[in-house]
């Protein structure tokens, strides 16, 4: 069973998913806008990950014995002054979303629920990657700012990623 305010900092994570999800979904329409379908098709995949990581933590407090509480959803920003601006907003949401996560493991380790701490490690590994990522192209972004041409190259190589979904084993 879970204790209720694991419960609601749970909740809370979802909605953040669900912000992170929305968020990179109008970075899709801002790319597309702008003749980056690369850089659409990695937002998208975002999109896809940011979603699949609101449904295990909805799984989550579900198979707890939890109640999930969904709230409103902020809208986000709809326009970004450059390529690399949306991805330093991306880079930018990501280390926010890990402080999330490292508060819930906080709450985890507070309130004794070992459970909760062991599934949220996956979330700490994750939230890794996802920094990673997008700093790796934020890098790459500032480069082709003195290559006319990078920016094509950087776009058709962001357009060849692929949406794995997280695995039972993940969880």
């Amino acid at each position: 069973m879970i204790g209720k305010k694991m419960e609601k900092a749970l909740n809370e994570q979802i909605n953040a998913e669900m912000y992170s999800a929305y968020i990179y979904l109008a970075m899709v329409a801002y790319f597309e806008s702008e003749n980056l379908p690369g850089c659409a098709n990695w937002m998208r995949i975002q999109t896809q990950e940011e979603t699949a990581h609101m449904m295990k933590l909805f799984d989550y407090v579900t198979e707890r014995g939890g109640r999930v509480v969904l709230k409103a959803i902020d809208q986000p920003p709809k326009d970004w002054k450059s390529p690399l601006a949306a991805f330093e907003a991306a880079y930018e949401h990501e280390q926010f979303i890990t402080g999330r996560i490292n508060k819930l493991v906080d709450v985890a380790i507070q309130e004794k629920d070992h459970a909760a701490n062991a599934f949220l490690q996956w979330f700490v590994s994750e939230q890794v990657e996802e920094e990673t990522s997008a700093d790796a192209i934020v890098q790459n972004l500032k480069m082709a700012e003195k290559a006319p041409g990078a920016m094509f190259m950087i776009d058709r190589e962001l357009g060849q990623r692929t949406f794995t979904p997280p695995t039972q084993e993940g969880a």
